[in-house]
Order: C-alpha cells, then structure tokens, then sequence
C-alpha cells in the first residue's frame, strides 16, 4: 500500500509542478505564488 500511495503522491507533486510552471508570471501572482515557490506549493499539495 506505501508503494501505491508513494507513487500517486509523487504523481500528484510532478502534476502540480507542471502545472504551475506552465502559467505566466502574471497567472502565478494573482495566486500569490512566486514562481520561486513553486516545489513548496507543490510539497503542500500531497501533504494535504
């Protein structure tokens, strides 16, 4: 079960970061998110 979840997690964190790196800067500000922060925000959202 660790396995499956390590791995849907994983998954979750690359999908997040994609994502986010996809949007402009502009995109990224009106979340208030600084392009610099974007592996946090996405460590954030598998913690969740």
């Amino acid at each position: 079960m660790n396995v499956a979840r390590s791995f849907n997690n994983w998954r979750k964190y690359r999908q997040t970061v994609t994502e986010l790196g996809r949007m402009s800067s502009r995109e990224l500000q009106d979340l208030g998110i600084n392009r610099a922060h974007i592996h946090s925000v996405a460590r954030q959202s598998v913690a969740r």
